[in-house]
């Protein structure tokens, strides 16, 4: 078994709770929200979810599970309906669903709360704690002053309650442009968080909603609807990444101002991975300007495409689980991810045989019509899996890197005057190499020993090498797709001057050939996982078909003889 790659924050058994674990048991004890867990996932449907969200689904639908009675909402903040769509609402429940997690009868929305958001913000415009500005965006912004500078109040914030009253109505009534006017939270322009300095509560969108088509041409900001909503659904604890911490004390102001139900909120740091982008910008910017196939493509960190390259579910969840939960940044090395697939896939995939770089054995010696079949477990472990029969014939196909005219003393597979054991066949011995006229060779002819059925020998010789193989005269030949990162930098986030995350793709990051496979691999359907012997993990994709098997390759296997190479080097 390969060695784990060490994650900043996995924690040794026995260990303690992370620290948002043990707030909550801490809270559970002492009675707060009396005793009760209810925490939410609050995706916004405007992209497809990815290995960032996955930490945080395992995270909060996790804690619940991990309590007697505990809830998880799953909640769409559809505040934004120029970039939400109904697709994305329904690859979020299918993803949350694949994942192995259940938000109970229904999801809920934001937008469900629509009404009642609206109702709030009446009730901060009559206690004067809110107003209606007609500030242009970009005066908005010059008088929210800087970090170090105190803003500017407008000359809009002292309204009287009864004006704002009446343009907030306007505003829902549709009377005013897009972008001509906003609601303020009045709260203190001098505040060291600039979050604070009258932050947007709504802003006019005349725009389609996917739920509530065009009843409404004005939509709540996020920072308003979402500790409402929490509020709500008397959520307990509200679980966000860090790029929230500066706007809890708004959470908690808006909660404390209107004297509603407040949860706590809790701030962990979100995941970084290298060799990757968990930007839903970044992402979206991937799909639409054609770097990827979409979505799903397999090199995306989506959960969607990471299903298609045929990581198991389990996988993810004991990737977030080794990754663990801490405050402070950190990246987290993909190998780590991609042992954990390893991993599970060990454990259940079927092993049957395929030859991604082929080259010719001719067996001089064996009949030239004669065809043996070999019985062939599907899993070495699992007998329940059953076995299935491989033809074998005159000439085969094996791995090109498994021969080598010229061998090191410790190579252990094909060269000319070595023997070797065909994989539950016969054993085999090099005798000759044709080559074509640029030196390539194009054919191994080999010497088969009759009494080696199976790949044992009677007599006790042993042979060191073992080598996979598929017939030529049954091989099917296969689109397999070979991934490595999508992202030639450790860390694409971080651009040198005159660049974009764009420059680093790894233009060999997907690399399409052809295989031959054994005759049982183009049964596979879609989405079944298999590992072709002594090469990796691979899943059929969506595209498979019997008579055209596609194949993605889901992870490799540790190959030792890469590190005799590099030692000899």
């Amino acid at each position: 078994m390969s060695k784990a790659p060490v994650a900043p924050e996995e924690k040794n058994e026995g260990t303690s709770l992370d620290f948002i674990r043990t707030i909550i048991a801490e809270d559970c004890e002492s009675g707060k929200y009396d005793g009760r867990v209810h925490t939410r996932f609050p995706p916004e449907p405007n992209g497809y979810l990815h290995l960032g969200h996955a930490k945080s689904i395992c995270l909060n639908f996790g804690i619940a599970q991990e309590h007697e009675g505990g809830i998880c909402n799953l909640r769409f903040d559809d505040t934004n309906p120029l970039k939400e769509e109904d697709e994305y609402v329904q690859s979020i429940q299918e993803d949350v669903k694949w994942l192995g997690f259940d938000w109970g009868e229904k999801p809920f929305y934001t937008s469900d709360y629509f009404e009642v958001l609206f109702g709030h913000a009446v009730k901060l415009i009559e206690m004067g704690k809110a107003y209606v500005d007609h500030s242009t965006p970009e005066a908005i912004r010059e008088m929210r002053g800087t970090l170090t500078e105190p803003g500017t109040e407008s000359p809009y914030r002292n309204r009287s309650v009864e004006e704002n009253l009446d343009l907030f109505n306007r505003m829902r009534n549709g009377e005013f442009a897009d972008g001509e006017c906003v609601l303020r939270a009045k709260i203190d322009m001098a505040s060291p968080n600039i979050i604070m300095r009258d932050p947007a509560l709504y802003r006019i969108r005349r725009a389609t909603h996917h739920r509530t088509g065009d009843k409404w041409c004005m939509y709540p900001m996020y920072d308003f609807a979402h500790c409402l909503s929490d509020s709500q659904e008397h959520i307990t604890h509200s679980i966000c990444t860090l790029e929230f911490e500066n706007n809890r004390e708004l959470y908690d102001w808006l909660l404390e101002t209107l004297g509603v139900y407040r949860p706590q909120q809790i701030e962990f740091a979100r995941l970084n991975l290298t060799h990757t982008v968990l930007s839903k910008r970044k992402l979206i910017q991937l799909v639409e300007e054609g770097h990827v196939r979409g979505w799903d493509d397999p090199r995306m960190p989506t959960i969607s495409g990471l299903r298609r390259r045929g990581c198991p579910p389990e996988a993810i969840r004991e990737f977030c689980s080794r990754i663990g939960v801490a405050k402070a940044d950190s990246m987290v090395d993909a190998a780590m991810l991609e042992f954990c697939m390893r991993e599970k896939l060990n454990e259940v995939a079927p092993r049957l045989m395929g030859v991604v770089d082929p080259v010719k054995v001719v067996i001089t010696n064996y009949p030239e019509d004669q065809v043996d079949e070999f019985e062939m477990p599907l899993h070495p472990e699992l007998e329940e899996y059953g076995k299935r029969k491989v033809p074998f014939s005159r000439e085969l196909y094996i791995e090109r890197a498994d021969f080598r005219e010229e061998a090191p003393k410790k190579f252990f597979r094909l060269t000319v005057g070595k023997e070797v054991r065909l994989r539950y066949a016969y054993y085999v011995t090099c005798t000759d190499v044709v080559k074509d006229e640029n030196g390539e060779i194009t054919e191994i002819h080999c010497t088969y020993d009759p009494e080696t059925k199976g790949g044992w020998s009677e007599d006790g010789r042993k042979v060191k090498g073992t080598l996979h193989w598929v017939s030529v005269k049954h091989a099917v030949p296969a689109e397999v797709r070979l991934y490595e990162p999508l992202f030639e930098k450790e860390n694409p986030n971080k651009v040198e001057e005159g660049k974009t995350f764009i420059d680093y793709i790894n233009p060999d990051s997907e690399k399409v050939i052809t295989a031959y496979l054994e005759p049982r691999l183009a049964e596979c359907k879609a989405g079944e996982r298999v590992q072709f012997e002594r090469l990796g993990y691979y899943c059929a994709d969506l595209d498979t078909t019997a008579e055209k098997p596609v194949f993605n390759r889901t992870a490799t296997l540790r190959d030792s003889w890469k590190r005799v190479e590099r030692n000899q080097k």
